[in-house]
């Protein structure tokens, strides 16, 4: 059961990002671009985003379980750290130079060309190189 629901909460997920247009990378970019054509709608696919999570992790701070008895993890700190930081700098600057995202990417992946292939491998070296440099004790 909780196989099928986190597959319709995937999915559910997926057709969000499709809807409010986040998989396509020239209307992210045109959003990003505030000096030129700059797009503003996806502001509102963020705010409508913001707003449910806010509501959502305020409901499960307050659960020790999910609805379907799983245990929560919550984030354990609100510290902001040089990792955080190092973290927000590299996903923007990703997000910046490609239009994508990891959710979207992952959304577009066998609808997109080839541009979103290199992104999700670029993404999953990235991650493999923060899983290795965590190990060697560099982070």
């Amino acid at each position: 059961m909780v196989i099928v629901i986190a597959w319709l909460a995937g999915v559910l997920f997926g057709l969000g990002l499709i809807v409010g247009g986040m998989t396509n990378p020239a209307k992210v970019l045109a959003f990003l671009d505030i000096t030129g054509d700059w797009d503003p709608s996806l502001a509102f696919v963020m705010i409508g985003a913001i707003a449910v999570s806010f509501f959502a992790f305020r409901s499960a701070a307050k659960q020790p379980t999910s609805l379907l008895g799983l245990q929560l993890q919550m984030p354990p700190t609100t510290l902001i750290d040089r990792r955080l930081v190092i973290g927000a700098l590299l996903f923007g600057m990703g997000w910046g130079l490609a239009g994508f995202c990891p959710g979207p990417a992952v959304a577009s992946i066998l609808s997109a060309g080839s541009a979103v292939w290199l992104f999700v491998i670029s993404m999953l070296v990235g991650m493999f190189g923060h899983t290795l440099a965590t190990r060697l004790g560099w982070l």
